[in-house]
C-alpha cells in the first residue's frame, strides 16, 4: 500500500498534521489483554447487571418477560436470516420475503385488519406513523391521544409530530380508562385521528367500540396501539372498526434486551393501503406459474413518492419480526389463547394478593390484562430498592410520569411468574410498607 501511495512509512501519511497539535505520548489505555483476560473482565462487568434469569420481574410498562420456545433462536440465528440484507433484490430473496409474508398474515389474524407492512422500528414509531398516516389521509392537522397511552409512545407521536405541524391534544382519564366525555368534548371536524392503547398503561382494556364511534361520527381515523398478547383473548381492534392497528412487537419471541432492538407492527385497512410507510409484500405468480413473492408496495421516500412522502423509514426489523412468526407458528392459536390466559389469570391472582396487602390499595377499579396499578403507603423508589435487595424486580413508578398518581406502581404479571413468586412479592411488600 505504501509503494502503491509512493510513500515510504506510515507517519508519512500524517505528514500534513502539524506537529502542534500531535499527541507526542502513548494512548493512557491499559497494556493489551489475552483473550481469556478480557474474556473474564468482561465477564465480571455483566455480573453485575441484575438479569432475568436470576432476578423475580413483576417490571412490564411497555417490555415484558415471555417464554421464548428454543424454536425461536434456533431458527433466527441460521446465516440466511440473520446476516441477510434488507430484500432489495426480490428474486434473490425469496426466502426472506416468504417470511415477511408469512409474519404480514399473522399480524392481519392478530388484529382484524386487512394488511400489514413488513414491519416498523417499534411500538413508538409505529404509532407515530399511523398518526402521520390519519393526517395525510384526513388532510387535517391535529390528533387526539389518550393519556392512558404509553408516556414514551406519547412522546414519540409529538417528536415525529412536530417536524410535521402536527398538533397533539391529550384526552385525559377517567378510572384507568380514557374518559370518553373528554374525549367527545375534545373531537370535531378538524381532528384527523383519535390515537389510544389496548390494553392501556395502566393495564386496563379501554371501551374501542365506544371511542371508535366517537371517532368516526367526526370522520376522524381511529388508531388503536396493542399488546399481541392480549389479542389471544381480547377481541381485535378490526371488530371495532379501528383504521390502524400498531404493536410492540417484543412480546412475540424476542427479549426485553435492555430495551431493544425491539419491532414495530403496523396494519391497516384496504382504504388505506397506499398510506402505509414501509414496504408491503406480496404473492404472486411467475411465468412458470410457480409461487413467487415480491415487493408489491414500496411507495417510500427513495422511490415515488420522494417529496410528497408522509413517512422517511428507510428499513424494517425483519429479523425480529422473524423472531415474532416463528413464535407465533410454534404456539399456533391455541398457544396463543393459553398464554393470554395464564397471564390474565396469574395477573389477576396478584392483583387479589398485592391488595389484601396493608398499606397497598387499588388505584382503578377498570377490567385489566396482565397488568394493574395500586397506591402504596410508602415511597415507590424505596419500595422498588428493597424488593430488589430479595432480587426482586417493583412495578413501574407512575408517580415518575403522571404526578396525579404519585405513590402509584404498575405491576405487570406473565405466564413466566409463578404462585411461589407472587406470594413472595406480597409478602416482601407487607414486611417493607
Amino acid at each position: 500500500m505504501l509503494k502503491t501511495l509512493g510513500i515510504q512509512s506510515v507517519e508519512e501519511l500524517f505528514s500534513d498534521i502539524p506537529e502542534a497539535v500531535r499527541l507526542k505520548r502513548d494512548l493512557n489505555i491499559p497494556a493489551a489483554w489475552s483473550e481469556i483476560e478480557l474474556y473474564r473482565h468482561f465477564a465480571a462487568m455483566a455480573g453485575k447487571n441484575a438479569n432475568l434469569e436470576e432476578y423475580v420481574s413483576f417490571l412490564g410498562a411497555g417490555a415484558y418477560q415471555h417464554y421464548i420456545p428454543a424454536t425461536v433462536d434456533a431458527i433466527v440465528s441460521r446465516s440466511e436470516f440473520y446476516t441477510a440484507y434488507t430484500p432489495y433484490q426480490p428474486e434473490i430473496s425469496q426466502g426472506i420475503l416468504q417470511a415477511i409474508f408469512e409474519y404480514q398474515t399473522m399480524v392481519c389474524q392478530l388484529t382484524g385488519m386487512d394488511v400489514s407492512n413488513a414491519s416498523m422500528y417499534d411500538g413508538p414509531s409505529a404509532l407515530a406513523e399511523a398518526g402521520i398516516m390519519a393526517c395525510a389521509a384526513t388532510r387535517r392537522s391535529k390528533l387526539l391521544v389518550s393519556r392512558g397511552v404509553n408516556p414514551e409512545y406519547r412522546a414519540v407521536v409529538k417528536t415525529y409530530a412536530y417536524g410535521q405541524n402536527i398538533e397533539v391534544i391529550e384526552v385525559g382519564v377517567d378510572n384507568g380508562a380514557t374518559g370518553l366525555q373528554d374525549l367527545e368534548s375534545k373531537l370535531g371536524d378538524d381532528i384527523a385521528g383519535v390515537l389510544v392503547q389496548y390494553p392501556n398503561f395502566f393495564g386496563s382494556i379501554e371501551d374501542l367500540k365506544t371511542i371508535s364511534e366517537l371517532a368516526h361520527r367526526h370522520k376522524a381515523l381511529f388508531v388503536t396501539a396493542v399488546n399481541p398478547i392480549a389479542m389471544g383473548l381480547l377481541e381485535a381492534p378490526g371488530k371495532f372498526g379501528a383504521d390502524i392497528v400498531v404493536a410492540e412487537g417484543q412480546p412475540l419471541g424476542n427479549s426485553v434486551s435492555f430495551g431493544g432492538p425491539y419491532l414495530g407492527m403496523l396494519a391497516t385497512t384496504k382504504d388505506l393501503v397506499r398510506r402505509v410507510p414501509g414496504r408491503v409484500v406480496g404473492q404472486t405468480r411467475d411465468l412458470d406459474g410457480r409461487r413467487a413473492f415480491v415487493l408489491t408496495l414500496q411507495a417510500r421516500e427513495q422511490h415515488i413518492r420522494r417529496e410528497k412522502a408522509s413517512s422517511n423509514i428507510c428499513s424494517n426489523q425483519a429479523l425480529n419480526a422473524l423472531a415474532s412468526t416463528v413464535y407465533l407458528s410454534c404456539m399456533g392459536k391455541q398457544g396463543l389463547q393459553d398464554v393470554a390466559k395464564l397471564n390474565l389469570q396469574k395477573a389477576h391472582y396478584a392483583y387479589h394478593k398485592l391488595t389484601s396487602v396493608k398499606g397497598v390499595e387499588p388505584l382503578f377499579n377498570a377490567p385489566f390484562f396482565n397488568e394493574f396499578a395500586v397506591i402504596v403507603s410508602g415511597n415507590p423508589t424505596e419500595i422498588n430498592r428493597k424488593l430488589l435487595e430479595s432480587k426482586i424486580i417493583g412495578g413501574y413508578d407512575l408517580g415518575r410520569v403522571y404526578p396525579e398518581y404519585k405513590g402509584g406502581l404498575l405491576f405487570a404479571v406473565t405466564e413466566l411468574r409463578t404462585k411461589e413468586e407472587i406470594d413472595l412479592l406480597a409478602e416482601r411488600l407487607e414486611a417493607i410498607i
